[in-house]
């Protein structure tokens, strides 16, 4: 399944490139999305939310799990880490689902947290 693949690589390379509108450009006119700041409705949203984001911010990310839960609609887990030029990078997990509509997919859902150090088991 490509879908996730081609949609996230764009992403990145508008987020790398600090082009907050082409970010935008990928959701659907109403997206739920929720980064680190409090959530937004559309576009505008998360225009503003990447136009917000230090230059020289990039994106790694590694797709866990997909799932395609209709003809048009596919789910994805992702491992992302955003890098800084002057901070430490910051992982998250990363929840999207993607729509297919007029013929092109976009992000209809964005969700966000702060991915934690897996804690290490103790022998009992």
């Amino acid at each position: 399944m490509t879908v996730l693949p081609n949609l996230l690589d764009a992403w990145q390379q508008a987020i790398d490139g600090h082009h907050p509108e082409q970010v935008a450009a990928l959701f659907t006119e109403d997206a739920v999305f929720q980064g680190l700041h409090p959530y937004s409705i559309g576009r505008a949203g998360v225009q503003e939310y990447y136009a917000g984001q230090p230059a020289g911010m990039t994106v790694a990310y590694r797709i866990r799990q997909t799932r395609e839960l209709a003809e048009d609609v596919v789910l994805g887990w992702v491992e992302a880490e955003f890098t800084f030029v002057d901070r430490p990078p910051i992982a998250v997990n990363l929840t999207v689902v993607a729509r297919r509509a007029d013929g092109a997919w976009r992000i209809a859902h964005y969700h966000v947290s702060p991915r934690t150090p897996a804690k290490e088991s103790t022998p009992s």
